[in-house]
């Protein structure tokens, strides 16, 4: 899709403004889900505080010429758990939150400082567009079971809602989202999440009404419940982790429970990294710039890891780029950076506003399923489209494509304790070596071929100076 809006250009300010809301519906749910399932007192609107100020460091970083957001990270999960195995203290495990986000902040400066004083040819050497495509796919169809899950659910605690019920209300979000796109006209074209949202919202808010009118659960859709425990302000993991004693008996010493903290944190973020990798080759296909080259890989690891340590001090949750916030660049045209700077600084400022913030978090699970059917559909295809230049009548080729779209499609992940590897790091890491494997074939012919040129030359000279 031609962008409408270049990563350098304004748009006026009310269309920045719901663009920026665009992004924010684009990356609120999985944002606040993060928390939500850690659980452990851990607060939604915090998460989404940080993530805001995450963003805005990671567009300090990298020059305000990347524009996508970054929002709590799922493969953290784990990670985010152990900080709080053993028993420990609230404030104990809290600041077992940031002090992971630090290391694996750590790692990602090290990383930047090594690509910094190294460059970059070795990644491409090592993930060409042979590698990266598929993977990049894979992000997308890893994706596709939560999308689908969503569709059929609903979002009252305690309560089944009808599938079908929940399927009407993500099917209304998923064609108004396609009709707007599609035949919409100049602003309806490029905000097709929020009126497909909205659209999708009023019909789960009138099956909902007609269900608690009637107390037939299954009509139930949206938990209104939520209203009535408004929260004004978030609740700071910094805060939490420096306002009480620090008793690490449970878990042996302060030394112990730091070592539990790395092994956890650590080697995820050299996962993450490979995604890292992932995201932004595959943004810099959709505004046709290399990110990896201009402001450098250097510079966005570095807003990566430590915009994700800013938003783990205030939210507790390792950020990450989105790939919800890639597929509402690619979808709606517009990559302006400055939209992403607005979205975060929304962000910072609905964190406090409880409403708002509440009716956002009323977004029930199958409206988003409408949505996200789109995200990560054009996250998946904006991988496939990386490989229309290989040739993949070429076994070397097919080979590695292959073993990475099936084992990231059929979900290959790794466990060691709470370290979990994911689907997209295993084929990615597969994809890897399987190019690795088959390029020693392709030097051997790359070989054959210069042999072969340089006798027919040779042959071509003694011709020439027998006819002499």
């Amino acid at each position: 899709m031609k962008l409408i809006y270049g990563v350098k250009d304004r748009p006026s300010i009310p269309r920045t403004l719901l663009f920026a809301l665009q992004q924010l519906l684009a990356i609120m749910a999985a944002t606040i889900a993060v928390p939500m399932i850690v659980g452990n007192g851990m607060s939604t609107a915090a998460a989404l505080f940080g993530a805001g100020v995450g963003t805005i460091v990671y567009l300090l970083f990298t020059k305000f010429r990347s524009p996508v957001f970054l929002g709590s990270s799922f493969a953290f999960l784990g990670s985010m758990a152990a900080a709080f195995a053993g028993g420990v203290s609230m404030s104990v495990g809290y600041l077992g939150l940031i002090l992971g986000a630090l290391l694996a902040g750590l790692v990602y400066v090290l990383i930047a400082l090594l690509v910094k004083f190294v460059g970059t040819n070795w990644i491409n050497k090592l993930m060409p567009a042979v590698v990266i495509g598929p993977t990049v796919a894979i992000i997308g169809l890893s994706l596709a079971g939560n999308a689908v899950g969503d569709l059929f659910r609903g979002s009252v605690p305690g309560v089944e809602t009808n599938q079908y019920v929940a399927l009407v209300c993500g099917l209304v979000t998923l064609f108004t989202t396609i009709v707007c796109s599609v035949y919409g006209k100049k602003m309806l074209k490029m905000i097709p999440f929020i009126i497909g949202i909205a659209a999708g919202y009023i019909v789960a808010a009138i099956f909902t009404v007609i269900g608690n009118a009637a107390s037939v659960d299954a009509l139930k859709v949206i938990n209104f419940e939520l209203f009535n425990n408004i929260k004004w302000l978030p609740d700071f993991t910094f805060i939490t982790a420096f306002s009480g004693g620090y008793d690490f008996a449970d878990v042996g010493s302060f030394g112990a429970y730091l070592g539990t903290i790395a092994v956890a944190y650590v080697p995820v973020a050299f996962v993450v990294f490979a995604e890292h990798i992932a995201d932004h080759k595959n943004l810099s296909s959709i505004i046709e710039s290399d990110l990896l080259t201009d402001p450098g890989l250097h510079r966005t690891l570095l807003g990566d890891g430590v915009g994700s340590i800013a938003g783990a001090f205030f939210g507790g949750c390792p950020n990450t780029t989105y790939g919800e916030s890639v597929g509402c660049v690619a979808i709606s045209g517009n990559a302006s950076v400055i939209t992403i700077f607005f979205t975060a600084i929304m962000a910072i400022v609905l964190s406090f506003i409880g409403p708002f913030a509440t009716l956002l978090a009323t977004i029930p699970s199958c409206v988003m399923g409408g949505v996200c059917i789109t995200l990560y559909g054009f996250i998946a295809v904006s991988g496939l489209k990386m490989i229309q230049k290989v040739d993949l009548g070429d076994n070397k080729n097919l080979f590695v494509v292959s073993v990475i779209l099936i084992a990231g499609v059929g979900g290959m992940t790794l466990h060691f304790g709470q370290i979990t590897i994911t689907e997209v790091a295993c084929a990615l890491i597969l994809g890897i070596l399987t190019n690795l494997v088959c390029s020693f074939a392709r030097k051997k012919e790359a070989a054959e071929a210069n042999n072969t040129e340089v006798v027919s030359e040779e042959k071509t000279e003694n011709t020439e100076d027998v006819a002499e």
